[in-house]
């Protein structure tokens, strides 16, 4: 599955890092949803609404989220938004 990222991901993914999150957490669930296989349940895997109907939502850690998408004609995924909650949803 091909992997793409946001404008607003890559600058997520450079503050995530400064602030000393484990990108290897981030790095294994990217491949296991390239590989199109289904999350361990305690990343809490679930769909938005709202403005981001049509994506995802998963628990790298209790408040540190990566929000996606999977289009399946193109079996392409995309990583939208990474970051806590405040971060992303206030």
């Amino acid at each position: 599955m091909k992997l793409e990222f946001t404008a607003k991901f890559k600058k997520d993914y450079k503050r995530a890092k400064k602030q000393g999150h484990n990108m290897r957490v981030l790095e294994n669930v990217l491949e296991t949803l390239q590989r199109e296989e289904e999350l361990p349940e305690q990343l809490h895997d679930h769909e938005l609404v709202g403005n981001y109907k049509g994506h995802r939502e998963c628990h790298l850690a209790p408040d540190w989220l990566l929000i996606y998408r999977i289009e399946g004609d193109r079996l392409t995924l995309t990583a939208t938004r990474l970051g806590s909650h405040t971060e992303l949803f206030d």
